[in-house]
């Protein structure tokens, strides 16, 4: 693992420490144009890792200290994600596959950020899933079933549920941690583009049928 120091981060606030990871995508040319940027004071952005397509990982903030990636959202109710998070890039434009280099390398960070933190695989997010409508990282392209099977992201899965019902939805894609103020079109999209993302058109039974799947998974 690469060492670069980033001056953009600080102390997390309240005390805080992580309990969140968010994955997002560069959608820059390379990997070291993403670190530049990343480390540039006039850019006020950052990251604590940055995963190129080679695999080759560079820590830019300490785990302990906070990072600029997240920007304003929600999960499970709270704010500030900065603070309560650990933000990690890859180099990507979301429009291609992630390279199995670059997914073995997220694994294994992702392994260790969660025994040192004790960070659940339900709270391995995208930041599309805590700013939905406004970002769309880490896109459709990302491999999250990869994750799931090993333990490393919530799985998308099914149960039964009722008829496809807005209110309904809303209220168990919430408790699953969906909970920035959003519409109910772009609360769709965000939980698609997370759990179903070739799909389209209005909400769904298979909708409904993921979402209570993944607040059974969550409950366990």
């Amino acid at each position: 693992m690469q060492q670069v120091s980033s001056p953009n981060c600080g102390p997390r606030r309240d005390g805080l420490t992580p309990s969140i990871i968010v994955i997002h995508y560069t959608a820059m040319q390379s990997a070291e144009a993403a670190i530049k940027r990343l480390c540039d004071p006039s850019a006020e952005v950052s990251a604590h890792y940055v995963i190129a397509r080679t695999g080759e990982v560079t820590q830019l903030v300490p785990e302990a200290q906070r990072a600029w990636h997240a920007g304003a959202g929600e999960w499970r109710g709270q704010t500030d994600i900065n603070s309560r998070s650990i933000g990690i890039e890859l180099d990507n434009a979301g429009t291609h596959p992630f390279p199995e280099p670059q997914m073995a390398a997220l694994e294994t960070l992702l392994l260790g950020i969660m025994k040192r933190w004790a960070i659940r695989p339900c709270d391995v997010i995208g930041h599309s899933d805590m700013a939905p409508g406004r970002k769309g990282d880490p896109g459709p392209r990302f491999d999250w079933s990869r994750l799931a099977k090993a333990q490393l992201a919530a799985p998308t899965q099914m149960s039964p549920a009722g008829d496809p019902d807005t209110a309904a939805f809303r209220a168990i894609v919430n408790a699953v941690g969906f909970t920035a103020a959003v519409d109910d079109q772009r609360l769709l999209e965000a939980f698609r583009l997370r759990h179903r993302p070739s799909a389209s058109g209005p909400l769904d039974a298979q909708d409904m049928k993921i979402a209570a799947g993944c607040a059974s998974a969550r409950a366990t």
